[in-house]
């Protein structure tokens, strides 16, 4: 029988599917930490790779290769290999591959924890690092050196949703040889696919928009079969950032909905974005489908809706950002973005503490940000919420 390609929506609920000998509907819950072998001899052909079979949770594990496959269908990437969390993925796809002396060069709008990974820690381990303005091509084009082994970036970046061209940068590498890895959590799989654009690596935090719903931790790197095979699964399989099989099961359910929840939110997100643009009381809106936007024509073209996530400067300082803050109703105050429940961030106070001053404020992230991730609540609701704050 021929086989067919199977559209977006039918690979979200049956891709990967591996039903155990019991003919289960939903997808089965491996959680075991090891497995055990018919003979001696198994073991060893395991082990050295010559049959295939699960040896370790460490190393794979059913519902966890479950979970890889489905991801790697929606991503359009050929392999995956999931993590303990979204900031694991991050680490290790950058781990895997530098080795000290080796230079990196990265976008310097990047998300605090992802800052200092690679501003505070990469360089201990003797690894050079240059920051660029993503935005700008002839800034990566000049960063590069004989010993540059990385480009790395976010896009849209958190908290201001600025952006990165990813075909044009992903082709400056390719001509020398660098790899490319795109951090694609806040446009999730959903709205963009870097690795049509050229990416070789991306990274997600599947406890964002892939479980949505604020349950558990989680995280995963796309690639090339050869990349996993050969550099990221000998690394990653002995220094163990694993994800758990329940974490796994519960990213892989997440899955079936993904699709159905980013685009309703992000339409959603674009009504409230232009809600917010009218307003007397707000000085800016940064939002990647708002026509004022200013890489506007960049957003159209590589992704297919503007996310969930909108950020906004309030006419005052932090006092009238925390009371904005303090005044909603509906909105949780957390840290957390992609769910199902609509969250207020304030940026400098929290998620990019960590930052100095100085880098935080040239960046654009002043005390007057304010990021809002908008759920799935209704959209008239959630203005009546602003509205009363605002006032």
């Amino acid at each position: 029988m021929k086989k067919t390609k199977l559209g977006t929506n039918t690979n979200l609920i049956r891709g990967g599917l591996n039903r155990s000998q019991f003919n289960e509907t939903s997808e089965a819950l491996f959680l075991t930490s090891g497995f055990v072998y018919d003979s001696a001899e198994q073991a060893e052909a395991i082990f050295k790779g010559s049959k295939k079979g699960f040896q370790y949770t460490r190393y794979s594990n059913p519902t966890v290769e479950t979970f890889e496959k489905r991801l790697a269908l929606l991503d359009g990437s050929e392999d995956c290999f999931a993590t303990a969390s979204g900031m694991a993925a991050v680490f290790f796809s950058l781990m895997c591959q530098l080795r000290a002396g080796d230079h990196l060069v990265s976008s310097a709008a990047l998300f605090g924890s992802c800052k200092e990974i690679v501003k505070n820690i990469l360089p201990r381990y003797g690894i050079e690092v240059t920051f660029v303005d993503g935005k700008n091509l002839n800034e990566w084009k000049k960063a590069i050196k004989k010993n540059t082994k990385i480009f790395f970036f976010e896009t849209p970046s958190n908290p201001l949703l600025e952006l990165v061209d990813i075909k044009a940068v992903c082709n400056i590498a390719k001509k020398h040889r660098i790899k490319t890895v795109v951090d694609n959590i806040f446009a999730s799989p959903v709205l963009q696919k870097p690795v049509s654009l050229g990416a070789d690596i991306i990274v997600y935090s599947g406890t964002k928009h892939i479980d949505g719903q604020g349950r558990v931790l989680g995280g995963a790197i796309l690639s090339s079969k050869k990349f996993k095979e050969n550099v990221l699964k000998p690394f990653l399989r002995h220094t163990g950032p694993s994800i758990s099989p329940f974490n796994a099961w519960v990213l892989l359910k997440g899955l079936e909905t993904v699709k159905i929840r980013v685009e309703a939110q992000s339409n959603a997100a674009l009504e409230i974005a232009e809600f917010l643009n009218k307003h007397s009381k707000i000085e800016k809106v940064f939002y990647p489908f708002l026509k004022n936007f200013s890489q506007y024509s960049l957003a159209r073209k590589q992704q297919t809706l503007g996310g969930t996530i909108l950020s906004f400067k309030i006419q005052g300082k932090k006092k009238e950002a925390f009371k904005f803050i303090n005044k909603l109703r509906i909105f949780d105050i957390s840290n957390n973005l992609g769910d199902t429940k609509s969250i207020v961030t304030h940026p400098t106070t929290t998620t990019h503490r960590v930052l100095s001053e100085k880098d935080r404020l040239s960046l654009g992230i002043t005390e007057n940000l304010i990021r809002l991730s908008i759920g799935l609540e209704t959209v008239s609701d959630l203005k009546k919420d602003i509205t009363a704050a605002l006032k």
